[in-house]
């Protein structure tokens, strides 16, 4: 099935091995990144021991929500082809066959679970777990309910935060976890408000295939913003939290990076708001220059608040 290149709906044609990677989301793996965030803010990544549990979990984590990915996909393909952008996606555009799918699927979270299975702790491969029956029940039933979907997205986030603990043994403070929870919500929120706002210029559209309609992007507008500055206010409130004095030499210079998370979070609106985004914020952030220099700059005040 990956013996040659094939033409997809729309004559163009696909190098198989090419498309299976496409199907894989490897951008999407950028969000696993989020593993390292216990052991970066406890001042341990650079340990041997925790930098090899990070990378493994990273990649672990990755093998089996690309075979999510791939699953998703293929319960999406008939309305994916539909789809203003969606319909490039391989199987959506037939560059793939459904019957490739549901092997490569499969052997992709089986991969990913031998991987954890041998090289990380038993806790790690019971996040895994509930990563995986998640994001299935999403994919079959979840994602169509209002706001549950949401709720549920801003969740797997928090899970791979929870899961890097899980992997390298360090806690994963509360503080960490309500931030997370409300950012991520937001990043869902967005995800859905980007995707309506696209198809607001299609006039036969009116919903998404997520139980959203077009109607509901101001309701989406409202909320996105909202969670997203709740998550800097529980940084603003950890920052004068007895917690930090434990970790950085000058608390008060964290400060700096609060403004930033705020721009951040204005600026991403804004773009979805002109439609000029994609419907996948994080994969919009991997490419956006001001992404890059607002963490490079987040960074830096990490690094001058811990050493003084």
């Amino acid at each position: 099935m990956l013996a040659s290149p094939s033409l997809s709906s729309s004559g163009t044609a696909h190098h198989p091995a090419r498309s299976a990677l496409r199907a894989m989301r490897l951008h999407q793996w950028a969000k696993n990144a989020l593993v390292a965030l216990p052991a970066a803010l406890a001042h341990r990544i650079g340990e041997a021991d925790v930098w090899m549990a990070v990378v493994t979990a990273i990649v672990s984590l990755g093998l089996v929500a690309s075979g999510t990915y791939v699953v998703n996909d293929l319960l999406d393909r008939e309305r994916d082809a539909r789809h203003p952008t969606k319909r490039h996606r391989p199987f959506a555009s037939g560059a793939l066959s459904p019957g490739f799918g549901w092997v490569f699927g499969p052997a992709l979270v089986g991969v990913g679970f031998a991987l954890a299975w041998v090289l990380l702790p038993p806790l790690f491969v019971g996040a895994l777990a509930v990563y995986l029956v998640t994001t299935l029940a999403y994919s079959f039933a979840l994602k169509r309910l209002v706001l549950v979907d949401v709720v549920v997205l801003a969740g797997l986030y928090a899970l791979r935060v929870l899961a890097g603990g899980a992997a390298t043994g360090i806690a994963v403070s509360e503080w960490l976890l309500a931030f997370s929870l409300f950012f991520f919500l937001g990043l869902a929120l967005m995800k859905r408000y980007a995707e309506l706002r696209i198809l607001e210029k299609e006039v036969s559209a009116r919903d998404n295939g997520r139980g959203y309609t077009v109607e509901d992007a101001a309701m989406l507008r409202a909320l996105g913003p909202a969670a997203g500055f709740m998550a800097v206010l529980v940084f603003a409130l950890y920052v004068t939290s007895p917690d930090v004095a434990a970790l950085y030499a000058r608390p008060d210079l964290l400060w700096l990076a609060a403004p930033l998370l705020a721009y951040w979070t204005m600026r991403m609106w804004m773009l979805a708001h002109r439609g000029t985004m994609t419907d996948e914020p994080v994969a919009y952030a991997i490419r956006d220059r001001a992404s890059y220099v607002v963490v490079a700059l987040t960074a830096g005040v990490l690094v001058l608040a811990s050493i003084g």
